[in-house]
């Protein structure tokens, strides 16, 4: 019998290095935390069809390389894309490499109470970086998750599709909730990311504020737009965003009014609203996302 290897990767998972940033005694500290993915494509058939390594960048090696690069690169180290890019542009020189994709988790801190060397972790969202990168392309996707943002009211859901086994009932009125992912593609690398992912963020929150929402699929076209018009370099946006249900609960068994007061907060099973919202037809950027494992 004969056998043919598909498409493989390989690389160093989930470095966790954390760089501060204190060259200048009299300036206050600075940080990143990072969760940093290698994965190399390329002449790699060898080591698994003969088990010959000949050609094979250790894993170690990748993640020595991740932990020395958030001090060679210097001020790239500052945002997760630049030092995603920096990374990048290190493997695809490795003679056997045709493919790298850097993936990166960006906790963020804040500065605790002015003081220049304390800090307080941010949970309310996790940044997110994806570069992928060929000898003749490279592609950048940034992106968020685990922001979770909610309105009280400015909510309907009516007017669907029913068949007989449905049972929601329509309401002009609801507590609205969701736990945003999203991902974004820039067109090209010359791009100012800080103030980028702020735009796009402040996009995000602020139309999910200010619209009138007829569903959550609304909702994410119109954080879409806002965050196309908001960011020149984001080509296309997807969204991956629960619906986390508020649902109103009965109390007039104990003679009390509820006038969309008191909710019971279910977080499963839970509806699961995904779109992407890009600038034109002819914007294709599938590739540049990460598709997780090697199928």
């Amino acid at each position: 019998m004969s056998y043919v290897l598909g498409h493989n990767q390989y690389g160093k998972a989930e470095v966790h290095v954390v760089r501060v940033f204190r060259d200048d005694p009299e300036a206050p500290h600075d940080l990143v935390d990072y969760n940093v993915s290698v994965s190399l494509t390329g002449d790699f058939t060898e080591a698994h069809t003969t088990g010959d390594q000949a050609k094979v960048l250790t894993t170690d090696a990748c993640k020595n390389t991740v932990n020395s690069f958030a001090k060679e690169a210097g001020d790239a180290v500052r945002e997760p894309e630049s030092f995603a890019l920096a990374l990048a542009d290190h493997f695809i020189e490795v003679p056997q490499v045709s493919g790298v994709r850097i993936s990166v988790e960006a906790f963020p801190w804040d500065r605790a109470h002015g003081n220049p060397h304390a800090f307080v972790k941010n949970g309310d969202y996790v940044r997110t970086v994806t570069v992928t990168r060929t000898a003749d392309d490279t592609s950048v996707v940034s992106g968020l998750k685990e922001l979770t943002v909610l309105k009280t009211t400015d909510s309907e859901f009516h007017g669907y599709y029913q068949d007989r086994y449905t049972t929601l009932q329509p309401t002009n009125d609801r507590i609205m909730a969701t736990a945003v992912t999203a991902q974004w593609a820039h067109e090209g690398r010359d791009v100012q990311w800080g103030a980028s992912f702020d735009a796009v963020k402040d996009a995000i929150t602020s139309s999910f504020a200010a619209a009138y929402s007829y569903a959550l699929q609304h909702t994410l076209w119109e954080m879409g737009g806002a965050v196309l018009d908001a960011a020149p370099s984001v080509a296309e946006i997807r969204f991956s965003c629960p619906n986390k249900h508020h649902f109103v609960i009965d109390l007039s068994p104990f003679g009390v009014e509820n006038n969309y007061e008191v909710h019971h907060a279910d977080d499963r099973p839970y509806g699961l609203i995904e779109a992407t919202i890009k600038r034109s037809e002819d914007v294709d950027k599938s590739s540049a996302y990460d598709p997780g494992q090697a199928w």
